[in-house]
């Protein structure tokens, strides 16, 4: 099965999972960060999102997974009190926009899988790329997802029938 000439592939990200960063360059709280800070039994292990993956400060490694993958499309989700930090538009954190060159052009509410997710805690067996929580580098290595992903786009479509 081939895909069209110019299919775009791609790949997303959830702010809350992968950005980190959980108050640098004037983030405000998120609902998260606020649910997650407040300990006892609510989240698995007491986790919190931050550090996470580490995006929002190694976001370079994440180009070289892009680029590894082959990908032509990205998501990359800043959390929104990271544009809006006291949640109102009355305050808009000009560093994410002007200083890194973010182009805003939309903003997607997603939050029935983080809930699933966040239930059971951050798991290792989802994803293209593992990271290595216990190393402050957060290394990236492929799981055998991303290299079949990659080949998928190589090939611009899956080899034989479904």
């Amino acid at each position: 099965m081939a895909f069209p000439a110019g299919f775009g592939w791609g790949a997303a990200t959830a702010a809350y999972q992968v950005e980190g960063g959980w108050d640098a360059d004037g983030k405000g709280p998120s609902v998260w960060d606020t649910f997650t800070h407040q300990g006892g039994d609510r989240v698995f292990k007491n986790q919190t999102g931050d550090v996470a993956c580490g995006s929002y400060t190694l976001w370079e490694e994440d180009l070289k997974c892009i680029k590894q993958l082959g990908l032509t499309h990205y998501r990359f989700s800043l959390s929104w009190s990271r544009l809006l930090p006291d949640g109102t538009t009355g305050f808009i954190n000009q560093k994410a926009i002007q200083l890194d060159k973010v182009d805003v052009q939309m903003y997607c509410a997603w939050s029935l899988l983080d809930n699933f997710e966040w239930t059971e805690g951050y798991s290792k067996r989802f994803g293209f790329f593992h990271v290595d929580f216990e190393d402050p580098a957060r290394p990236r290595v492929p799981y055998t997802s991303a290299n079949e992903y990659a080949k998928v786009i190589r090939n611009n479509g899956l080899e034989g029938h479904l």
